[in-house]
């Protein structure tokens, strides 16, 4: 399917919503067969891009109202524009979390396939680990899982040097205190919810509270929902900066979540959503992070360490979503990191 034909038909129905196969094959400029449009619509269809309504001869099309978050984007090209010239959704969107995201499906089915196949494999590699094995690797994703948390934040400890640490209490030469504290609450926040494997369930806002006291612990950072305005490094958008509305916001994504069946969409979801909302002044991504791994872990699904993610590469696909509040991106990095932690661990 060509790229260029796909974002013609794209942009036609965007124009012309309401309009038949038949009607769409008509408008357009680009000699293309009419078996050609209705497979690229049909493709659409699937994707959650174009929405049908009615069926067969009858059957019209406009763009899905989940467009915005399933549109393929091309990254790099993306920021090439510099952070004035980004047209950008500035402000919280509300109904995101209030509306758009109870009537749509984040993963395809081939998407979701892959998914629960790695968790079919995970399943089956656990269950040949005595507990000593079991633990061991656990510890081993917690270290990666550590380091890689806390050098999206800025940590200079390498790898080796917060093994060392969270493995014998060895700070590394050169390094600030506050960079061994991080990786150590990183550490006591993943052994908390290993300890309390259902402590997340149902997720609730003095949950996240809890989760985020952890990992905050000794930093000069603030506890529980701040009551400021926060700006984000490299973007425009504008987090909410009224503490109700934060706690409203907060509240409405623990409905949301509590709602879903899925446990691939809530773990996506709390990745991304308290990332959004910024709910604090300081560790947000971390503590989504970890609230994302505990959701997967409560329900016996392989957790995700993120050691192979660039950690400029996770910062473009999160203010993506800031911006554009489109997913594509970084549900890539969740299925490939999912499939990574399969694959290396356990």
């Amino acid at each position: 399917m060509g790229k260029n034909r796909t974002t013609e038909i794209l942009e036609f129905i965007k124009r012309n919503p309401l309009l038949s196969s038949k009607e769409i094959h008509a408008g357009l400029t680009s000699e293309m067969s009419y078996a050609t449009v209705k497979r690229i619509i049909s493709q659409l269809v699937f994707n959650s891009l174009v929405h049908q309504q009615g069926k067969g001869k009858v059957s019209k099309y406009i763009i899905s109202p989940a467009y915005d978050m399933f549109f393929p984007v091309d990254i790099e090209e993306y920021f090439k524009k510099e952070i004035d010239e980004r047209i950008i959704k500035e402000s919280f969107n509300f109904t995101l979390i209030t509306d758009l995201l109870y009537k749509i499906r984040l993963f395809t089915e081939k998407e979701l396939k892959h998914l629960t196949d790695l968790q079919e494999t995970f399943k089956a590699n656990i269950s040949k680990l005595s507990e000593n094995e079991y633990l061991k690797e656990m510890e081993r994703l917690a270290i990666d899982l550590s380091w890689k948390s806390s050098q999206i934040e800025g940590n200079t400890y390498s790898l080796l040097e917060t093994e060392r640490l969270l493995k014998d209490k060895v700070t590394a030469s050169g390094k600030t205190k506050d960079e061994a504290v991080m990786l150590l609450n990183h550490k006591g926040a993943l052994d908390f919810i290993l300890q309390n494997p259902d402590y997340l369930k149902p997720i609730t806002v003095p949950k996240i509270e809890d989760i985020h006291s952890i990992l905050i612990k000794e930093l000069s950072i603030e506890r529980n929902v701040r009551i400021r305005r926060v700006g984000i490094t490299g973007t425009n958008y504008r987090p909410l900066d009224n503490e109700f509305q934060i706690r409203e916001a907060l509240d409405n994504m623990c409905q949301l979540i509590n709602s879903i069946d899925n446990v691939f969409e809530r773990a996506l979801l709390l990745l991304v959503l308290i990332s959004y909302i910024q709910p604090f002044n300081d560790g947000n991504k971390r503590t989504a992070r970890i609230v994302c791994n505990a959701e997967l872990l409560a329900n016996g699904y392989c957790p995700i360490s993120f050691r192979t993610i660039d950690s400029v590469e996770y910062k473009k696909a999160m203010l993506l979503f800031y911006e554009q509040n489109n997913i594509t991106v970084f549900k890539k990095i969740f299925i490939d990191q999912f499939e990574f932690a399969v694959n290396t661990y356990f």
